[in-house]
């Protein structure tokens, strides 16, 4: 297992330059975003010169893509919103072939007004994913389903119903144990479970302020919020001896979310913290 970088927080900057900070720094790769008119990976304008050029940066720099990055609503209510989305989603299929990356990191869609989560992945996932599942297989990449949890898998009984849905052996997770954290759910366990479908897994934990949990109650507002690794409540040497004895073995990409500290000065933190798990 190694330490990744999300990029999504250097939106700002080239490719080259967040290449430069993970390489410099020792991180072993990047988590690319991906998006129309992206400032790291454009999906509308991706031509054969520009695949060349990442794959030599990241030669250059001693990294690797652990995947490609395409986080948008697959399931939208609005159907020309839906059909870019997909055809965002397909692109980024297209270039992690480009690029010999095997996994697209995407969401399983939000609820659209008037459904539950459950009548949206029995009906608009059902449709949307098996098209893009076969494009991902021959192509010879994956799909990974961040479980954020506002999405159409908030919890255990989403992911079991949208496998039963979708029973694709190229749609899996990208595992996310701060979102099931926060929610009460055991996540030691769910790798365990669903250890199969684990094809990535973000680095992002959760702080719990216990003083106001007492007083607002778990529906109640600002009581969690997302912190950088080691600075939470996720047990992450249970975590990643959970992961490694479930036999994954790739990145365990930061998701930098903590408002309280600085881009470059999270990530490094979180490295920090996260490597004294990882084998040297």
């Amino acid at each position: 297992m190694y330490v990744g970088i999300l990029t999504a927080p250097f939106g700002g900057v080239s490719l080259e330059e967040v290449a430069e900070f993970a390489g410099t720094h020792g991180f072993g790769g990047l988590e690319i975003l991906t998006s129309p008119n992206g400032k790291h990976i454009n999906t509308l304008d991706f031509p054969a010169s520009r695949a060349s050029e990442i794959r030599n940066l990241m030669e250059k720099q001693r990294i690797q893509i652990s995947a490609l990055a395409s986080y948008t609503d697959l399931t939208h209510a609005d159907p020309a919103a839906r059909a870019k989305n997909i055809e965002t989603v397909r692109s980024a299929i297209g270039i992690a072939k480009q690029l010999g990356v095997g996994v697209v990191c995407t969401l399983a869609g939000l609820p659209p007004k008037g459904k539950n989560r459950f009548q949206t992945i029995e009906e608009d996932c059902a449709e949307v994913f098996p098209p893009l599942l076969e494009h991902a297989a021959q192509n010879g990449v994956k799909l990974a389903l961040e479980n954020w949890y506002a999405t159409n898998i908030q919890n255990l009984a989403h992911w079991d119903r949208l496998f039963e849905v979708v029973n694709h052996p190229n749609l899996g997770l990208n595992f996310d144990p701060s979102h099931l954290m926060w929610q009460g759910i055991d996540y030691i366990a769910a790798v365990s479970q669903y250890s199969s479908r684990i094809f990535h897994s973000h680095g992002k934990d959760t702080e719990i302020d216990d003083v106001l949990l007492r007083r607002v109650g778990n529906q109640g507002d600002n009581w969690w919020r997302y912190v950088i690794p080691g600075l939470g409540r996720v047990k992450w040497g249970e975590y990643l001896s959970a992961l490694r004895k479930s036999g994954y073995n790739g990145a365990v990409s930061i998701e930098h979310e903590d408002s309280a500290l600085g881009r470059e000065e999270g990530f490094l933190i979180g490295k920090r913290y996260l490597e004294q798990f990882m084998a040297g």
